[in-house]
C-alpha cells in the first residue's frame, strides 16, 4: 500500500517545514536550492526522517525537475496520519 501526495516545493527558503495552503494544497519550504537536486534530497531524507521510513521507500513520480511534485510513500499510513506527522 502507498501514500501519493500532490505538493508544491519552496526551496531556497532557509527553513524546513511543512503547510497547508488555503486550497488544502500541501507546501513544503526546503533549505536547499534546486540545484543538481539537493532540494528533492532534502525532501526525500527529512520526509523519511520525520517519517520514521527508509528513504527508498519514498519516490518522486513527477516533477522531478518542477516545484509542484507528486510524491509516492510506500507506507500504510492515510493522508491525516501524514499531515499529523509533519505539522
Amino acid at each position: 500500500m502507498a501514500l501519493t501526495l500532490e505538493i508544491r516545493v519552496v526551496p531556497s527558503s532557509g527553513t524546513y517545514e511543512w503547510r497547508l495552503n488555503k486550497a488544502g494544497m500541501l507546501k513544503c519550504h526546503l533549505k536547499s536550492a534546486p540545484e543538481k537536486g539537493d532540494a528533492n534530497r532534502e525532501l526525500i531524507k527529512s520526509l523519511a526522517k520525520q517519517l520514521k521510513v527508509p528513504q527508498q521507500d519514498i519516490e518522486i513520480i513527477t516533477g522531478l525537475t518542477d516545484r509542484k511534485k507528486v510524491i509516492k510513500i510506500h507506507t500504510s499510513m492515510t493522508r491525516e496520519q501524514f499531515l499529523e506527522k509533519v505539522q
